[in-house]
């Protein structure tokens, strides 16, 4: 709870996916008055829980935030989120530098700039995949650092944090920057520890009712079992509970594109482990052929719902879309309870310039 003498916090959500950043920030009192994003299905599962923001759903570069209507009123903002795409600086994109710069993705984390130009927030956070860090995205990271300066903001170095160590289910590495108004201001994220925590896939999904092959639950739309193929039941049926792999499978199981390549895609096929945190979620989530997404017991991939408790978002929230349009919003989240983690000392940086 805020003192009743301060005024309720302020943030514009760029590049808002399905609404997990504007969850956190509601968490911890902020007002969200306006979030964008491309994504049509995206942006409708955004209004579903959170319609008391102002939703623009289009494309970034053709918005203008000094004279869309949207942003007309909105009064002043303490934190602008941008959470650009990911994939070009994601480890499994293997572009090199001439590449990156010729995909317009990349270019699209410089569209905070302008943003910043007519919102004039007191801190921005960035949040996107590790690989951001790397030596190969420097070049970016120094025309951001550029253009920020020249509109009197600083920006971090870098941090990298796994969202396990802050109670997310999940290995999840990240890359976190803040640009703030000042060295003080800046130095607070740099040298700010965070509180560790621990959450494991049996305390965020084993309460789950079980289900069986193509099995739906009475009373959750969103936890139901893919209907799997006779041979991917076969493949499953062999693989150990609690954590094993494709290693268990008999040679006249085993793909042929796997056969002596053990370390090869090793988590095709594996499932979870009850009591460790869940690899990365991606986009294809609940599909045992793309990694360790398979149910820590049961013969199936783990559901949506599963999914979206990995990714620690509440019970009851809601998502539009098909079940593959789900899958990838859930998948390209940022974790709602790493970026509630970071909220105590953003706030800070924001209350500290007030």
């Amino acid at each position: 709870m805020r003192p009743e003498n301060q005024r309720r916090l302020t943030a514009v959500d760029l590049f808002c996916g399905s609404g997990a950043v504007t969850e956190a920030l509601r968490r911890h009192g902020y007002r969200v008055r306006v979030a964008v994003d491309n994504d049509p299905v995206a942006c409708r599962t955004y209004k579903q829980n959170h319609y008391r923001s102002r939703v623009i759903c289009g494309d970034i570069t053709k918005i203008d935030p000094s004279t869309h209507p949207k942003f007309v009123g909105i009064g002043p903002i303490d934190l602008l989120i941008v959470c650009a795409p990911c994939q070009p600086f994601s480890s499994q994109n293997r572009a090199h530098k001439d590449a990156l710069i010729a995909d317009d993705r990349a270019h699209l984390l410089l569209e905070c700039v302008r943003f910043a130009r007519t919102l004039q927030p007191e801190v921005l956070l960035f949040e996107n995949v590790s690989g951001l860090a790397a030596a190969h995205n420097n070049f970016l990271l120094q025309q951001l650092k550029s253009e920020l300066a020249a509109q009197g903001y600083l920006l971090s170095q870098p941090r990298r944090i796994d969202a396990a160590y802050l109670g997310v289910p999940q290995r999840r590495v990240r890359c976190v920057m803040v640009a703030g108004r000042s060295f003080e201001s800046i130095a607070q994220f740099e040298n700010a520890a965070l509180t560790p925590a621990r959450m494991t896939v049996r305390e965020a999904i084993g309460h789950l009712p079980s289900l069986n092959n193509g099995e739906r639950s009475e009373t959750d739309d969103l936890h139901f079992a893919r209907s799997h193929q006779e041979i991917v039941l076969k493949r499953l049926r062999y693989i150990s509970k609690n954590g094993g792999s494709r290693s268990d499978l008999p040679e006249f199981l085993q793909l042929a594109c796997h056969q002596g390549r053990s370390s090869s895609f090793s988590d095709v096929y594996g499932r979870m482990q009850w009591d460790d945190v869940a690899p990365t979620l991606t986009t294809g989530c609940t599909d045992v052929t793309k990694g360790r997404y398979a149910h820590p017991e049961q013969d199936r991939a783990i559901t949506l719902r599963e999914a979206a408790l990995l990714q620690t978002f509440p019970p009851n929230y809601r998502f539009s879309g098909n079940a593959s349009q789900i899958a990838r919003q859930i998948g390209n989240a940022v974790p709602v309870v790493m970026l509630e983690a970071l909220m105590p000392v953003i706030t800070n940086m924001v209350r500290g310039a007030d």
